[in-house]
């Protein structure tokens, strides 16, 4: 008789895997082994695993905890079958590793408690987006600036982890390279969320976010960006060589 894995699919071994595919792990053990908090990857791990969502499981996942301002792009995130962001002095808060998060936020006027609550939040709207069974397709241009700001200690991770998520077959990372000069971009990021009804813009500035059903101008702003970028392939060998870093 075989011998049943007592390490959850959360742990992310391969005959955990198998375990849970032939009902030997539940999402009700899952919820139990994974249910401690910050452990967002391992949980949309499991769920993968599972053939479930995130939230299936874990409902707090979809508890409210975001900024009142920032609810409605919430829901248009979760709703969107493509996104399509740039983003000139950061990298896109769907990309960033917790430590990389908690350093952009910790810039701010934010103390540290707060500062932990919105990584939370962050972390919990990549794996509602991006982990989810049908995950939108995801296009990001990524000023080089915003690669080149961050302590090594912490951009190396968070380089890594990009190279990562440019792998996924539903997610594609373009650089816009410095030598590209003056762009189109330069007034500030912005998204382009594609949904059932429609396309809508989400632009942030110093006081909150603002969405818009006004996508003309972003559109023409966007395929500017994305024909100076680099391509996919490019910007992986760029994103490995770091050449800034070393």
């Amino acid at each position: 008789m075989s011998s049943i894995p007592t390490r959850s699919p959360c742990q992310r071994d391969s005959s955990d895997n198998r375990a849970a595919e032939h009902g030997q792990w539940t999402p009700q053990r899952v919820q139990r082994q994974c249910g401690s908090p910050g452990r967002h990857r391992r949980r949309a791990a499991a769920a993968s695993v599972l053939g479930l969502d995130v939230g299936d499981i874990w409902p707090d996942v979809l508890k409210r905890r975001e900024p009142a301002w920032l609810r409605p792009w919430v829901e248009t995130e979760l709703q969107a079958t493509a996104l399509r962001a740039f983003q000139v002095s950061v990298i896109p808060g769907l990309l960033q590793t917790p430590e990389y998060a908690s350093l952009v936020l910790s810039s701010g006027l934010l103390d540290a408690d707060e500062v932990a609550g919105y990584v939370e939040t962050r972390l919990r709207r990549q794996a509602a987006v991006l982990n989810r069974r049908k995950p939108p397709l995801f296009i990001a241009v990524i000023d080089e600036c915003a690669l080149r700001r961050g302590e090594p200690d912490i951009m190396h991770p968070q380089l890594d982890h990009l190279i990562e998520m440019a792998q996924r077959p539903n997610t594609f990372l373009h650089v816009l390279p410095l030598d590209a000069g003056m762009h189109a971009g330069q007034a500030g990021p912005f998204v382009i969320a594609t949904t059932e009804d429609g396309d809508v813009g989400y632009l942030d500035d110093q006081a909150a976010g603002r969405l818009t059903n006004e996508t003309a101008p972003l559109w023409a702003i966007w395929d500017t960006l994305r024909s100076v970028a680099l391509p996919r392939r490019h910007t992986i060998d760029f994103l490995k060589a770091r050449t800034w870093l070393t």
